[in-house]
């Protein structure tokens, strides 16, 4: 691992170079949102660098909501997403565990994963539901992507990570090795300062592990009273970086159709005899809190929720998971 910087206007004019070989995206903000677009270097003064964070999670990019398993795998343009929190990266490791599992590999999703170089965005602030650090999981990254980014001034910083970021390396020929460690000094203050910020912010959550016990125990109020404002949308599985649930549906002309599902929805367990073990609100709202906490943790070694907030902000009936935890504390 080691450090390079590059002018930001050399950046960007690299970036309009390798986009004849690459498909690019950076995350863009405007008056809305935040969120990634194909990279333009007319519109380079609006990229957020080191800021929380793209409305869209980055499993979005390996895992489309629809898709034809049975035709053949088109790997298209080699891509490089730029600007995912560490938040996502670390989802990702759920997510090679499922669909890279040696016995079960989905060859579409390791085909993108293969053609894609991951330049991640270190964070130098926080969101309101933002809680990374309460799961362990730092607001930095350290290995998972291939690169990391740090603006500063009129200076990218990149931390080569991978094989395939000593590559990307290579291609920026304007870029230049970092010998003088105290220019990396701001790195380890605005970390210092975004941690302390996460702490300050999440005071008295419980981590992970402590997540998970007391799920397990909670009564059946609880579920009644925070499903009350469920509306079943889907929207906090959706946009969440783990969840990845789908179906597999037959189409004429032997098709078949994977197409992500969410637990929320209604049906979402319903059998061809019609029984449906998730039928009731309750039960379908507890189920989500079960598998991220209690059972995938059972099964995986990587997290199954990496504190990115997402599933709160999108929540129609604005459902806090955070307080309905401190709730059971």
């Amino acid at each position: 691992m080691y450090y390079i910087s590059i002018k930001k206007e050399d950046w960007h004019r690299s970036l309009e170079k390798l986009l004849t070989s690459h498909d690019i995206f950076v995350p863009v903000k405007d008056e809305f949102s935040l969120d990634y677009e194909p990279f333009r270097l007319s519109q380079a003064e609006n990229i957020a660098y080191n800021t929380p964070k793209p409305a869209t999670p980055l499993k979005n990019f390996f895992l489309p909501v629809r898709e034809n398993v049975t035709s053949a795998m088109n790997n298209g343009r080699p891509r490089i997403i730029i600007g995912a929190p560490n938040c996502d990266v670390e989802a990702l490791g759920l997510l090679d565990e499922i669909y890279l599992d040696e016995a079960f590999t989905d060859p579409f999703y390791r085909n993108r994963r293969k053609s894609t170089i991951l330049v991640s965005s270190d964070c130098f602030s926080v969101n309101n539901h933002c809680h990374c650090t309460s799961y362990g999981v730092k607001p930095y990254t350290m290995e998972g992507a291939d690169m990391a980014l740090l603006s500063e001034g009129d200076y990218i910083f990149l931390k080569v990570i991978s094989d395939k970021g000593e590559e990307l390396a290579r291609q920026l020929s304007s870029a230049a090795g970092v010998n003088d460690p105290e220019s990396l000094l701001f790195a380890d203050q605005r970390h210092e300062k975004t941690e302390a910020l996460l702490a300050e912010l999440n005071r008295g959550l419980p981590d992970y592990q402590a997540t998970g016990e007391i799920i397990r125990r909670a009564g059946d109020h609880i579920w009644v009273k925070y499903a009350s404002k469920c509306v079943s949308c889907g929207a906090c599985t959706t946009i969440c970086p783990t969840c990845s649930c789908f179906l597999l549906i037959d189409k004429p002309d032997f098709k078949k159709v994977k197409q992500m599902d969410a637990c929320q929805y209604p049906g979402f367990e319903r059998v061809a005899g019609g029984e449906d073990a998730l039928f009731e609100l309750p039960h379908r709202f507890r189920n989500r809190y079960m598998c991220k906490y209690v059972w995938r943790p059972q099964k995986f070694n990587s997290l199954a929720c990496t504190g990115c907030g997402r599933c709160i902000e999108a929540c129609i009936g604005k459902i806090n998971k955070n307080e309905l935890f401190m709730e059971l504390t």
